[in-house]
């Protein structure tokens, strides 16, 4: 056996076993592929369900306010009938809502301070 005879025969093992190789690095790399692409999909539901999420919470705010304000209305409407005898009960149903209304308002905007201030936080 000549000296190329030996380099052939050895090289074609090592040949081989690099392009086995080969192939299991495209299949992971494939496979790395899907995954990122399945996990960037899964964060864009995820996103849109937040923000479907917060478009509600923000439509159940919007009608609490609107519930409080039409019964705040029609409790100033009764209170000006001459007929219209509201006994303690309307009163404290008034003042009531017109303090958990205030409340709220104070929570949604110590909310709002929070997150400017992490925003700003986060920022820097």
């Amino acid at each position: 056996m000549d000296m190329t005879t030996i380099v052939v025969a050895a090289s074609i093992p090592s040949a081989f076993t690099g392009f086995c190789f080969w192939l299991i690095e495209q299949n992971l790399k494939k496979r790395a592929d899907n995954e990122k692409e399945e996990r960037e999909e899964r964060q864009r539901q995820l996103d849109e369900r937040e923000q479907i999420r917060e478009k509600n919470e923000l439509c159940i705010i919007n009608s609490v306010n609107a519930a409080i304000a039409l019964g705040e209305a029609t409790a100033r409407a009764v209170q000006r009938i001459p007929d219209a005898h509201c006994n303690g009960d309307m009163h404290a149903a008034l003042d009531y809502a017109q303090k958990v209304k205030h409340e709220q308002k104070n929570f949604l905007n110590e909310q709002a301070l929070k997150h400017i201030i992490e925003e700003g936080e986060q920022a820097s």
